[in-house]
């Protein structure tokens, strides 16, 4: 087709700059639980408490407590209330996969919405099977690294005062 031929298919990107695009990505949610555990696992030596967890992960005291209790719920964490509580590892941190972390965190992880509104391909479309495999693809690769892959910086960690 020459360059002064116009595709019948040729798309006007201009039309659509309206439209909010949602890339692939994990919550704040999850991104808050997998500082938490660094964090706790980097000091799993000593219990640590809220207030610390949140200025040193810069999270906010609210968010930190679901976070905590989530992780707490789910066996990463042990929290023990009361003067001289604070939160500190359950499990080894070599036992926890990022994986798992967001597996259980993301309560979400489709990539695309082909329902809502139906989209006319849903029955026959390959798009989604791609972006499952896709999505699999990322889940594996984070399968690959656990908590205590994430704490073997410590002299970095130690200079960021995380230590």
């Amino acid at each position: 087709m020459s360059e002064n031929q116009s595709s019948p298919c040729r798309i006007k990107w201009e039309n659509f700059s309206s439209f909010r695009v949602n890339a692939m990505r994990l919550t704040k949610f999850t991104d808050n639980a997998l500082r938490v555990l660094i964090y706790t696992a980097a000091n799993s030596d000593r219990l640590t408490n809220i207030s610390e967890i949140s200025e040193k992960c810069n999270i906010p005291h609210n968010h930190l407590t679901k976070v905590v209790h989530a992780m707490s719920t789910n066996g990463f964490l042990e929290t023990m209330r009361g003067k001289g509580g604070g939160v500190r590892m359950r499990r080894p941190a070599e036992d926890i996969s990022v994986s798992n972390v967001v597996r259980i965190t993301e309560s979400d992880m489709k990539i695309i919405e082909c329902f809502v509104p139906l989209c006319p391909l849903a029955k026959i479309c390959k798009l989604r099977s791609v972006l499952n495999e896709a999505r699999k693809a990322f889940l594996d690769a984070l399968g690959n690294y656990t908590i205590a892959d994430l704490i073997e910086n410590e002299g970095e960690l130690r200079d960021a005062g995380w230590l």
